[in-house]
């Protein structure tokens, strides 16, 4: 079998594993959906960055739901899976390395795609703003994303010693990914001296990708002008790049610190 078709079974185990644990369905299914469904439905008034407030707020959601379903969730899994021995067993199976920690990321990420499949059509419906203007380039944002907070929480997972201390772990890293990229508020309100560390933030390229790919506005410039289908990809090219980088950088630190030893004992 190969570590593709392992990885997929993996997945659909560690799938069966999220529904049927309350905690874990609460913390990387339920909860980023209430909280974009609460936003959704609050009467917010104004405008931001050249459309509804409403608008901008849930298009950065789709990016910042990520948070949930990939990074804490995965982190606690991978430490908690190390702990408990699992990850040894796996290793004496006929699974790669490769394919063990890559079913668990695409389980994380399927989740988390069905997530924005959600917003989507919550958008559609309660906001009016129609179908996504460039489904491939929000995919593409979508998976870049997953792909560097699954690695991340590798990274994470190493570093702690239990499943608990793992997602613990991961809110200083929340705050400082997510508290001054373009999720709820545009960077140009920002002071010019935090306006160009920011852009170099791993979240500010994917909420830019797929808020523009979503809207079918430059979001990843300031002008938020409409943007066709090939200025929408060139416009994209930066923020990829940057996107890969740190994909390259979070694939070293889950290189460096990820272990398949328990801590303890």
């Amino acid at each position: 079998m190969t570590d593709m078709a392992q990885a997929v079974r993996l997945a659909r185990v560690d799938l069966t594993l999220v529904f049927r644990n309350r905690t874990a369905l609460v913390n990387a299914v339920l909860l980023p959906l209430l909280i974009a469904g609460a936003l959704a439905s609050t009467d917010i008034t104004g405008g931001t960055a050249g459309i509804p407030a409403a608008q901008y707020l849930m298009t950065g959601m789709m990016a910042f739901i990520l948070i949930f379903a990939t990074f804490m969730n995965l982190a606690g899994f991978y430490a908690g899976r190390r702990e408990d021995l699992v990850l040894k067993r796996l290793l004496g199976g006929p699974a790669s390395k490769a394919a063990i920690l890559g079913g668990s990321a695409l389980g994380a990420t399927v989740v988390y795609l069905g997530q924005v499949v959600i917003l989507c059509v919550l958008m559609a419906v309660v906001m009016d703003t129609g179908a996504p203007a460039d489904v491939p380039l929000l995919l593409l944002g979508a998976l870049l994303g997953a792909a560097f907070f699954s690695l991340l929480a590798m990274a994470v997972s190493g570093l702690s010693s239990t499943g608990e201390m793992a997602q613990i772990a991961t809110l200083p890293v929340v705050l400082l990914l997510v508290g001054g990229s373009p999720v709820m508020l545009p960077q140009e309100i920002l002071p010019e001296t935090l306006r160009t560390p920011i852009e170099f933030l791993p979240m500010t390229p994917i909420v830019e990708i797929m808020r523009t790919a979503y809207l079918g506005l430059d979001y990843i410039g300031t002008s938020h002008e409409p943007l066709g289908l090939l200025e929408r990809w060139s416009a994209a090219l930066p923020s990829l790049g940057l996107l890969v980088a740190w994909i390259a950088v979070a694939a070293l630190l889950a290189r460096t610190f990820f272990r398949w030893d328990p801590r303890r004992g």
